[in-house]
């Protein structure tokens, strides 16, 4: 799969300008700078993922108020298997900083791994929702890995800590897309966080087999994060 296939067919089909395709496809190196930086910190691959050539934004039910998904991580029944897909917007691609990039990426790489934790537990049947912004951030942050449990690479951690104290906020990256992007009636899709909802029926979990390197690999990391949290304690 070309991770740029989306991004190529909506310039193609004249939604997105030719300058702003080339300005995501120039950039996608910082992608997968990120990406290998990932693979080489954590000594585990890094799933399936593609540039959506949309802004997603969400908006609470009632509020003026609205949040941008510059990533995410997504499961998804093909061949009556689940896989983890990270859908990776052209507005992040487009307009963000190496680190913001790196970051984020990583940080969508601590979800996909605590799904594959919970799948190979058979934990997984349904995720929780939340109509408010604050609360999913905070939902967002306690069900993840300790990052320092998983990545061996000090810069990288500086970056998500900086970027990820309690939910990301990149204020400049924000007023970029809604300036560069959102006015410019740009391609985007609107999502209700009370429809975020992940449900997989468990036939579905049993027939999906986690690779036995990553399930070790896994392991490992609960139990250095295991050992961090003592750390914390006393």
């Amino acid at each position: 799969m070309d991770p740029l296939q989306k991004v190529h067919e909506a310039f193609k089909n004249g939604i997105l300008t030719e300058k702003v395709h080339s300005l995501i496809t120039e950039r996608f190196a910082i992608v997968l700078d990120g990406i290998s930086r990932i693979e080489k910190a954590s000594g585990i691959n890094f799933p399936l993922a593609y540039v959506e050539p949309s802004v997603v934004i969400s908006q609470p039910t009632g509020s003026f108020d609205y949040g941008i998904f510059f990533a995410r991580t997504i499961p998804v029944v093909s061949n009556q298997k689940v896989e983890i897909i990270i859908q990776i917007t052209a507005p992040l691609v487009a307009y963000g900083l190496k680190g913001t990039i790196h970051a984020i990426l990583a940080h969508e790489f601590l979800h996909y791994l605590e799904l594959m934790k919970r799948m190979s537990k058979m934990e997984i049947v349904s995720d929780e929702v939340s109509g408010n912004l604050f609360e999913s951030m905070y939902a967002d942050t306690t069900r993840l890995f300790e990052p320092r449990a998983v990545f061996d690479d000090k810069t990288l951690l500086l970056h998500i800590t900086k970027k990820f104290p309690e939910g990301f906020r990149d204020y400049k990256l924000e007023d970029k897309v809604l300036k560069n992007w959102i006015q410019k009636k740009l391609p985007a899709i609107n999502i209700a966080l009370d429809s975020n909802v992940v449900k997989i029926p468990a036939d579905v979990l049993a027939r999906t087999k986690i690779d036995p390197s990553l399930a070790h690999k896994l392991v490992q990391i609960e139990y250095r994060a295991s050992k961090l949290r003592k750390k914390k304690l006393y």
